[in-house]
């Protein structure tokens, strides 16, 4: 039996993942910021379930929950960063209340949630925290930047943590799906549009999305069922790629990435300080 914190635990992968790791008899303690959508849940499992209000853009209130969970059930094996959502647009067309408060969910709150969990993984001999990015943290679509910048952000920022609590027993698993059917798209920010850029690949992408054409490949409980089997595994990918799409999305952005890299080697190396 494990033991796992849950952010975002009302909809979505979160609520998915959290009504499967019930009913297997693992413990949780879920966040949201409507704890009335997780209201069916405690009722069947009183003893397994915590259920606390969170807005991961309050770092008091992370802090507070976190400590509330660990005190609650004594230890958390798993700590999954999953609150979070997407803000459609152009980046001219967004505002600044927009750009900042997508930044403050998606990239600040999941520093703030692993900062917080980490004296507590530490003090424990160990843990896994699982970070729920995207596709979206190494390739980019037109129209979704700030989105971009979140997922990047924090993937950059895990890059790092990961090296410096390796010694303490710590570990990350990077969850990236692809397009998945869950209430995403339904969830979004979307920006005032500037007519300009109609005729744009951000407009061609605000379109697919809003019309319902954006292909979506990706199976919500499939995707969370790969999450729950990498964590129970004893050595599971740092990144998790998840659905088709995601695959191949990813493995061109590299493959043209490194394809660049290497015909700029000699540039690379000319700036080196010239020996005599």
């Amino acid at each position: 039996m494990k033991t796992w914190l849950i952010t975002g635990a009302s909809s979505g992968l979160g609520r998915i993942m959290a009504e499967k790791l019930l009913r297997r008899g693992d413990r949780v303690a879920g966040t949201a910021r409507r704890t009335e959508a997780l209201s069916d849940l405690p009722a069947a499992h009183a003893e397994q379930l915590h259920v606390a209000s969170l807005d991961v853009t309050d770092t008091a209130a992370i802090r507070a929950r976190v400590n509330e969970a660990f005190v609650r059930f004594g230890r958390i094996d798993v700590v999954v960063s999953n609150a979070g959502y997407g803000l459609l647009g152009a980046a001219e067309e967004l505002t600044g209340e927009q750009i900042d408060r997508q930044l403050a969910t998606n990239l600040t709150g999941s520093i703030q949630l692993i900062r917080a969990s980490l004296p507590h993984l530490r003090a424990q001999g160990g843990g896994r925290i699982v970070q729920v990015s995207s596709e979206g943290g190494q390739i980019a679509y037109p129209g979704l930047s700030l989105y971009h910048a979140s997922k990047w952000g924090i993937e950059g920022f895990i890059e790092s943590v990961a090296q410096e609590v390796a010694p303490f027993g710590i570990d990350f698993v990077i969850a990236e799906p692809g397009p998945t059917g869950t209430n995403f798209a339904a969830a979004l920010d979307h920006a005032k549009p500037v007519d300009v850029y109609e005729r744009t690949p951000a407009g061609e992408v605000r379109r697919a999305i809003t019309s319902g054409e954006f292909v979506i490949r990706g199976d919500a409980t499939n995707t969370v069922d790969a999450i729950i089997a990498a964590v129970d595994s004893d050595h599971p990918p740092f990144r998790l790629v998840l659905g088709s799409t995601a695959y191949e999305n990813i493995h061109s952005a590299l493959a043209k990435r490194l394809h660049s890299l290497e015909a700029l080697r000699d540039v690379a190396f000319s700036a080196d300080r010239k020996t005599s």
